[in-house]
């Protein structure tokens, strides 16, 4: 139990915020693995710059760190890259 009403609306509105990254994070990753699952380099194409989007936006918002969304950026598109040129 709190101590105060301000440690209380503080508890609530973690909560909500925790909630929100929790579905930017998974919107983040579930983007990332489509990329990496894709059957053919238009599959590809198409989903990158989503990706892309999404890790921007979690950087944005705080979800991620900045360099972290840069890399995580890099190794998709390297990744892309690998399995485009492999198809």
């Amino acid at each position: 139990m709190t101590h105060s009403k301000q440690a209380a609306k503080r508890v609530r509105l973690n909560l909500a915020q925790r909630e929100r990254n929790k579905a930017k994070r998974t919107a983040m990753r579930g983007a990332e693995k489509k990329v990496r699952q894709a059957a053919g380099a238009d599959q590809v194409a198409a989903g990158l710059p989503s990706a892309v989007q999404k890790i921007d936006k979690a950087a944005k918002h705080g979800v991620i760190h900045k360099n972290a969304a840069a890399r995580r950026k890099s190794r998709l598109a390297k990744a892309a890259n690998k399995l485009a040129a492999a198809r």
